[in-house]
C-alpha cells in the first residue's frame, strides 16, 4: 500500500520542531517555505474542500538548530461562522454550504506578493493572511465586483482560479471570475490596495469546465479551460457520471486592451488537446508566446474515492483513502507550445512522454523571480507514479475507451522528480523516490545573495531555476519529511533532510511556495467583511443575520 494511510488523517494542526536528520543544511539558503492545505477535520466528501490551512517554515534554524513547522487554520469569515454554528454547515461533493452561503476554503495555493501572502481556491476570492501569524487579513475585493456565480446572503460562491498571477511590471494581481452555468469568463485586476477590484468580461468566449490556472507574458494573459467538471446530478446525490472534456479553449487577452472604464475585452481563441490543469508561460514574449503545458489526461480531480469503491485491480478501496481524488489513468504528457495570435496556430516545440516512467504530472517548481520568469532555464516536475489503488472503477467506466488499460504498468510505480531543460523538456537530472513515499508540491529556493543591486526581490545570484534548491515535502507513514535538493544536481539525491520525531505525519499538502521574508501584513486600505453585509441579510433569520454582524465587528 504505497499511498500513505496517514495522508488524510483528521489531525489537529500543531506546531512541530523539525531537525536535520540527514545531510547538512546549507548556509546559503533562507526565507520561508509556505504551504496550503485542507483541514481534514472540516472536509466534506472531497478531501480537498476542508477549511484552508496555511503552513510556514523558516528555512533558517533557531539557536538550538530547530526548524518550526507552524500550521494555522485561516480564520476567514466562513470559518468564524462555522465555529459558532457548526450544525448549519452541510458538506457536499463540491464544497460546504450553509444558510449564509458557500464556504471559501482558501486552501489550495499560497501566493506571495512582495512581503504579502495570499491563499487561493477555485471557488472563492483570494484571501490575504498575515505572513507572521498566518491570521486572516481580508478577502480581495467587494463581492459585487466579482459577479458571483451564486449570490448568497453573506458568503457568495465566486468561481475563480486557484492560481492568480502577480504582474511584475504593472504591480497588480490578475485573476478571473467565471459563471458556472454559462462558462462566461471575466478578467479581474486587483491593484493591491482598496476595497474594490476591476472586472472585464471576455467577449464571445466561454470556459466550459473550470479555470484552475492562468498565466501571463509581458503583453498577454493566457486563460485555458481546465480539467475539472461539476456533475450537477452528483451535487444532488447521484453517482458521478461525467468525464472531463478531452479538449478545450485557450484564450489570449492583450493586457493593453484591459482599459480603465471598459466593461469587456476581446480575445484570441485557440483549441487545445489533451486537457490541462497547470501551465507556465515565459514572461518575455518578444520571440513568441511559449507555454509549458502539463496536460492532465486521465486525471479526474472531481472524482473522489468512496468506501464502497473498487480500485483499478478490482480490490476494495481502503477506507483510509476516502475522499482522495482519482489518480492518473493515462500516462503523463507535458508539452512546450508556441501560440501565434496572428494566425491562431499552435506549434509544438517539445514534449515529455514516457508511459513506462511518467505517470501523473503532479506539481512543478519554477523560479518565480522577475528574472526567472523572463528567462527560465529549468522546469522541475514531480510525476507521482501509477497507483491503481487510487483509481476507482467508477472513473474507468466514465472514461471508457479514452483510457487505454493496456498501458497500465504491471505493478505500481514510484514518484520521480525531474529537472527539465526549459527549451527541450529533456530531463537533465532525476531522482526516484521509494515506493512508499508520496511527494507533493516542490518549491524552488534561490541561492543568495538575495536583494543584490539590480535584481528583483525574489531573485538569487543566477536566476532561471538552475541555481538554487528544490524543497520537496514527502509524505510517508513512518513520518513526513522535507528533502532539499540541489536544483542543478537532482540526481545526487537530497543534500539535507528535515523531519519531526518518528511517527509524526501531516495531512496531504496541496501547493507550496517560497518567500524571502516573513513580515507583518502592511497597513493598507483593504476590503472589509462588513462591506459585504447589506440588504441581502434580510434573507436570513434574525439570529443568523446577527451572527454575521458579530463576525464583522470582531474583524480588525
Amino acid at each position: 500500500m504505497p499511498i500513505p494511510r496517514s495522508i488524510l488523517a483528521e489531525d489537529d494542526p500543531q506546531d512541530l520542531e523539525l531537525t536535520v536528520v540527514a545531510g547538512r543544511w546549507p548556509d546559503d539558503i533562507g526565507g520561508h517555505f509556505v504551504v496550503s492545505t485542507s483541514d481534514q477535520r472540516t472536509r466534506p466528501l472531497h478531501a480537498f474542500f476542508g477549511d484552508g490551512v496555511m503552513v510556514r517554515l523558516d528555512l533558517r534554524p533557531d539557536d538550538r538548530g530547530r526548524f518550526t513547522w507552524r500550521p494555522r487554520v485561516i480564520d476567514t469569515p466562513s470559518v468564524r461562522l462555522r465555529r459558532r454554528r457548526p450544525d448549519l454547515f452541510v458538506p457536499g461533493p463540491v464544497g460546504t454550504n450553509s444558510p449564509w452561503g458557500s464556504v471559501n476554503a482558501a486552501n489550495t495555493a499560497p501566493l506571495p506578493w512582495g512581503d504579502r501572502l495570499f491563499a487561493t481556491w477555485d471557488a472563492g476570492r483570494p484571501v490575504e493572511v498575515d505572513p507572521v501569524t498566518l491570521a486572516f487579513v481580508a478577502e480581495v475585493g467587494h463581492r459585487d465586483d466579482w459577479r458571483p456565480a451564486l449570490d448568497q446572503p453573506v458568503l457568495p460562491l465566486v468561481s475563480t482560479t486557484a492560481h492568480p498571477v502577480i504582474d511584475p511590471e504593472r504591480g497588480c494581481m490578475w485573476t478571473v471570475s467565471r459563471d458556472i452555468l454559462t462558462g462566461a469568463v471575466s478578467v479581474v485586476r486587483y491593484d493591491g490596495t482598496g476595497g474594490r477590484v476591476h472586472r472585464w468580461e471576455v467577449e464571445n468566449a466561454v470556459l466550459p469546465q473550470a479555470t484552475h490556472t492562468i498565466t501571463q507574458t509581458r503583453d498577454w494573459l493566457v486563460l485555458a479551460d481546465t480539467a475539472y467538471k461539476v456533475d450537477v446530478q452528483e451535487v444532488f446525490g447521484a453517482d458521478r457520471t461525467v468525464a472531463n472534456n478531452p479538449d478545450g479553449p485557450v484564450l489570449l487577452i492583450r493586457k493593453d486592451a484591459l482599459a480603465p472604464g471598459a466593461r469587456s475585452v476581446p480575445c484570441t481563441e485557440f483549441r487545445l488537446a489533451p486537457e490541462v490543469n497547470h501551465f507556465y508561460a515565459r514572461y518575455d514574449d518578444s520571440a513568441g508566446i511559449e507555454i509549458v503545458m502539463e496536460h492532465s489526461e486521465g486525471v479526474d480531480i472531481g472524482m473522489y474515492l468512496r468506501e464502497d469503491d473498487l480500485d483499478a485491480r478490482g480490490n476494495p478501496v481502503d477506507p483510509a483513502l476516502r475522499g482522495m481524488y482519482c489518480h492518473g489513468m493515462s500516462p503523463a504528457l507535458t508539452t512546450l507550445l508556441r501560440f501565434d495570435p496572428a494566425t491562431g496556430g499552435i506549434t509544438e516545440r517539445a514534449r515529455l512522454h514516457d508511459p513506462e516512467r511518467y505517470w501523473q504530472a503532479e506539481l512543478s517548481a519554477v523560479d518565480w523571480s522577475f528574472e526567472g520568469q523572463l528567462s527560465p532555464t529549468r522546469h522541475h516536475l514531480i510525476h507521482l507514479g501509477f497507483h491503481p489503488e487510487a483509481i476507482n472503477q467508477r472513473a474507468l467506466r466514465n472514461y471508457g475507451p479514452r483510457v487505454d488499460r493496456s498501458l497500465f504498468p504491471p505493478e505500481e510505480t514510484p514518484a520521480v522528480l525531474s529537472s527539465l531543460d526549459r527549451e527541450t523538456l529533456k530531463p537533465l537530472s532525476e531522482w526516484t523516490f521509494a515506493l512508499d513515499d508520496y511527494p507533493t508540491s516542490p518549491s524552488f529556493v534561490p541561492r543568495g545573495p538575495l536583494n543584490a543591486s539590480g535584481r528583483s526581490r525574489y531573485a538569487g545570484a543566477s536566476p532561471g531555476g538552475h541555481h538554487g534548491y528544490l524543497l520537496v515535502l514527502v509524505h510517508n507513514d513512518a513520518r513526513f519529511r522535507l528533502e532539499l535538493f540541489d536544483a542543478a544536481r537532482v540526481s545526487q539525491g537530497p543534500v539535507a533532510t528535515l523531519a519531526p520525531p518518528p511517527g509524526r505525519t501531516v495531512p496531504f499538502m496541496i501547493h507550496s511556495a517560497w518567500m524571502p521574508a516573513a513580515r507583518p501584513a502592511p497597513e493598507l486600505e483593504r476590503h472589509h467583511f462588513k462591506d459585504d453585509l447589506d440588504h441581502r441579510l434580510d434573507q436570513l433569520p434574525p439570529d443568523l443575520a446577527a451572527l454575521a454582524r458579530e463576525v464583522a465587528a470582531e474583524l480588525p
